[in-house]
């Protein structure tokens, strides 16, 4: 049974339960999405993820005598190849159930990094090594040219006729990937479910031959989710997918568009999955709620207004570490609102994958937004093959200095909200000088995050930021993230403020078609992801650096540290001075000033969609009484009221009764 505490009902959970969504999108209602038709429509062709706990469409006995045959086989490892939603929650089922299980060592290569490709190959034995390729189109171009590059290294191993024995297929029917591997006579090919978007795919055969690979007895896996999707397709207060959905949608109506995600190390890998699912289906049309992983609970101790909690508790076998996690939680500011979960178990996991995904495709409907599609994903995607094409545009600048210390030649190339700059650290000045509070921070690095100093010092900037800034920082893994919170950064709010890192390879991997290298994949991925951000008026910068070594990263978070952030603080100060000068010499004069809204444009707009429905829904009901507690939730000590006064245009957020909401549910 799902886990769950949550601080109070929140007023748009009623309306869900009054209009039938959980079981509508449980019977695959396309209306549903009648906002436009062009939602309708998409949705009317990806609702197949409702049931698929219910009514599997592959047969798990033909996927479990796969994985019992793998095993006979004496399959020591399996790597996985793939991007996005075909490979996002099969990491998350095999990470999470490592500790638990070592009988199959299981990698998930969805990097562009030759580095990260010579980890992987070091670390297997290729003679008892499955590779999967996993890919819905199959025309997918980073897991196409890594199963290139894979597939020469392995030739180094074994003889080229017998590779394709190692070789499986995870995509949907008809498609290149599927033809290539009935051509070449690879080991097998399991067809995907074209009625299911990739990041819903969890609880389909893109998730479930991993899981029973490792050894997970995945009709228990199912058992569970089945369970789940019951729960979660009823219309009832109790049901967890709608107390999760009218949580975050009612903070994102008070201005709280950013959830952190706090949790364990062992249940990060979930919060990628949660990552992935929120702002891929969410950030469009100038709206969007932003996931944060967050690993540092004390950036949370005073409230900045803008972000709400989600707490996963995990399994762990040291009480010592336990204890450690639970005190981190108590630093955390009691007037964030919060949900607090937990999962033990890997078969725990199946349930949060559907509450989540039910969960989320209702605030699709609250928002007023297709949760299915991902359309800047595709104009993305498009930028990096003309820049394959044609070749990539001129850097706006060329210095060969990272602060103090001469690292060889940097590229820099600035979005169009800035003007042309000088070196290096004024072009980055210019960047963070243009945070403003509400924003969002974000580090999108196409680089290998193995390796001594890489990850720290990437780690090390993110977190300046969010604490210089007291916003959202967000540490992105390209090509990864263009997948997931890239469909946010290009579609959702323009609040939003990227650094994005790639850097020359000293032992590139060349490429017979489609890149001349691995490197130079990443670096046009990384130029398309500024250039189509630039398109669209974000705030935005690209640094292509000339090594990825722990060094040079560490000098780069060096001067952010020391000079940049200081001089952008620095800016940042002066101006509030100057405001609260000018109110002062206002207030003397007799000016009386206007106060500015505490909500922004992008809520005001949701709020003026939904508040008729949600204050019908609401209004009538007891705003004294306690909530009592739900079958499958336990409250703790209810929060303050979410910015009631905050606009009046959103609608006030009231405290609703159990009774008046199964009342109003029965009628």
């Amino acid at each position: 049974m799902i886990s769950v505490e949550m601080e109070k009902l929140y007023p748009s959970g009623k309306l869900l339960v009054k209009e039938h969504i959980a079981s509508r999108i449980h019977a695959q209602d396309a209306t549903v999405y009648n906002f436009s038709p062009e939602a309708q429509a998409i949705a009317q062709e990806y609702m197949g993820w409702t049931t698929l706990a219910s009514n599997p469409p592959y047969p798990l006995e033909r996927i479990m005598a796969f994985a019992q045959e793998a095993r006979r086989s004496n399959v020591t490892d399996v790597v996985l190849i793939g991007q996005g939603g075909s490979t996002q929650a099969s990491m998350t089922i095999t990470k999470y159930n490592k500790p638990d299980s070592g009988s199959i060592r299981f990698r998930t290569l969805d990097s562009d990094s030759p580095v990260r490709l010579r980890e992987v190959m070091g670390s297997i034995k290729p003679a008892s090594t499955l590779v999967i390729i996993s890919s819905k189109s199959g025309g997918t171009i980073e897991p196409r040219l890594m199963l290139q590059a894979f597939r020469e290294a392995l030739k180094e191993f074994l003889p080229e006729e017998d590779i394709v024995r190692h070789l499986v297929a995870i995509t949907d029917p008809g498609s290149e990937l599927e033809a290539q591997a009935q051509r070449e006579g690879w080991l097998a090919i399991f067809p995907g479910e074209p009625s299911v978007g990739g990041r819903y795919s969890a609880l389909s055969i893109f998730g479930l031959l991993p899981a029973a690979l490792v050894g997970i007895d995945i009709v228990e896996l199912m058992e569970r989710a089945a369970q789940a999707e019951r729960a979660c397709s009823e219309d009832s207060i109790d049901n967890p997918a709608i107390g999760l959905a009218s949580f975050l949608f009612d903070n994102y109506l008070a201005n709280r568009n950013k959830f952190s995600l706090l949790t364990q190390k062992r249940g990060r890998v979930l919060g990628l999955w949660i990552e992935q699912l929120v702002a891929e289906s969410l950030g469009k049309e100038g709206k969007g709620i932003l996931p944060n992983i967050e690993v540092d609970s004390l950036l949370l101790s005073r409230d900045p207004g803008d972000r709400c909690v989600v707490m996963y508790k995990t399994k762990n076998d040291s009480w010592d570490e336990t204890c450690n996690f639970e005190m981190s939680l108590s630093y955390v500011d009691p007037n964030i609102p919060r949900s607090i979960f937990r999962i033990d178990t890997v078969q725990d996991l199946a349930e949060h994958f559907v509450m989540w995904e039910y969960a989320i495709a209702m605030c699709g409907y609250l928002m007023k937004i297709c949760p299915f599609d991902q359309p800047d994903v595709a104009s993305a995607k498009a930028e990096v093959l003309e820049i394959l094409h044609k070749g990539a545009p001129a850097p706006d600048l060329v210095d060969s200095y990272i602060g103090p210390w001469n690292m060889g030649e940097v590229e820099v190339r600035m979005g169009s909200t800035f003007q042309q700059q000088t070196s290096v650290i004024e072009a980055l000045k210019a960047l963070f000088g243009s945070i403003q509070q509400g924003d969002f921070f974000a580090l999108n690095a196409f680089l290998p995050f193995t390796g001594e100093g890489r990850r720290e010092a990437l780690e090390s900037i993110r977190f300046f930021v969010a604490q210089t800034f007291d916003i959202a920082s967000c540490l992105e893994v390209g090509p990864r993230y263009l997948h997931s919170t890239g469909q946010l950064q290009k579609g959702g709010q323009n609040n939003g403020v990227f650094l994005i890192l790639s850097a020359d390879e000293l032992k590139d991997i060349p490429l017979k078609e489609g890149a001349p290298s691995l490197g130079e994949l990443a670096k046009a991925q990384a130029m398309g992801d500024l250039v189509t951000l630039s398109a669209r008026g974000r705030r935005v910068m690209h640094l292509h650096l000339p090594d990825n070594s722990g060094v040079t990263l560490g000098a780069l978070a060096k001067v952010i540290q020391q000079n940049v952030v200081k001089h952008a603080t620095d800016a940042a100060t002066g101006v509030a001075v100057g405001a609260a000068t000018d109110t002062a010499h206002d207030a003397a004069s007799g000016v009386v000033p206007v106060s500015a809204p505490v909500h922004n444009a992008e809520s005001a707009v949701v709020a003026d969609t939904v508040r008729d429905n949600v204050c019908d829904a609401t209004c009538s009901a007891d705003i004294s009484s306690p909530a009592p507690v739900p079958v499958q939730a336990v409250v703790s000590e209810p929060a303050p009221a979410l910015a009631q006064e905050a606009t009046t245009n959103a609608p006030v957020a009231v405290s609703v009764s159990a009774s008046a909401l199964e009342h109003e549910a029965k009628n």
